[in-house]
């Protein structure tokens, strides 16, 4: 008797079936991946405050960091900026001394939905290196404030974990926290607009 394959596919909240070993775009939906990561908790959720600061949060704040950044930000690169862990909404987070410990496997999991993703919001399967350098920028600033702000980090320990950012980038930036359900509007809202600036 042949031995049964172990079940790879999630049932998502839209009906889609996510093969999560091998995704495909047509299985992939804004609604499914905004009401993912709004529940996905940063940090372990090792944050001050009433609510988790959630995934979502995090990217509507790194692709705020990565369009100030830019002198005129392509919205397709804002897109994926949006969506640099969208993967987390099924996969979930975990913070980087995880990741290493479990190895290479993660990464090609994280590549495959990332790859999938971008396909389906009509991004390249893999973003320029040099547009990906500068999410990854945005990406330490936005990990920087949240760990000064909400993760009890000391600015030395951050500056060393993160680098030290730009201070006049970070000067009225702060951390927002809010409920899942506010998150999830705003993340869809924020991807409602580019989508309009991409037509």
């Amino acid at each position: 008797m042949a031995k049964k394959e172990p079940r790879a596919w999630q049932r998502m909240l839209s009906g889609r079936r996510l093969d999560l070993l091998d995704p495909t775009p047509m299985d992939i939906e804004i609604e499914d991946i905004a009401h993912g990561l709004s529940f996905v908790a940063r940090w372990n959720g090792q944050t001050q405050g009433d609510f988790a600061y959630s995934v979502a949060e995090h990217s509507i704040l790194v692709e705020a960091i990565y369009t100030q950044m830019q002198i005129k930000a392509e919205p397709k690169w804002q897109l994926a900026a949006l969506l640099h862990d969208a993967p987390e909404y099924v996969i979930g987070d975990m913070i980087s001394p995880v990741k290493a410990a479990v190895g290479a496997n993660y990464g090609v999991l994280d590549d495959r939905l990332m790859a999938a993703i971008h396909i389906r919001f009509g991004l390249p399967a893999k973003i320029p290196a040099q547009i990906k350098k500068k999410i990854k920028k945005a990406d330490h600033i936005s990990a920087w404030l949240e760990a000064t702000q909400i993760a009890g980090f000391s600015i030395e320990e951050a500056n060393k974990l993160f680098g030290k950012p730009d201070a006049e980038v970070v000067k009225n930036l702060s951390i927002t926290l809010r409920s899942p359900k506010e998150t999830r509007a705003e993340f869809t809202k924020r991807y409602e607009a580019l989508l309009e600036q991409l037509d």
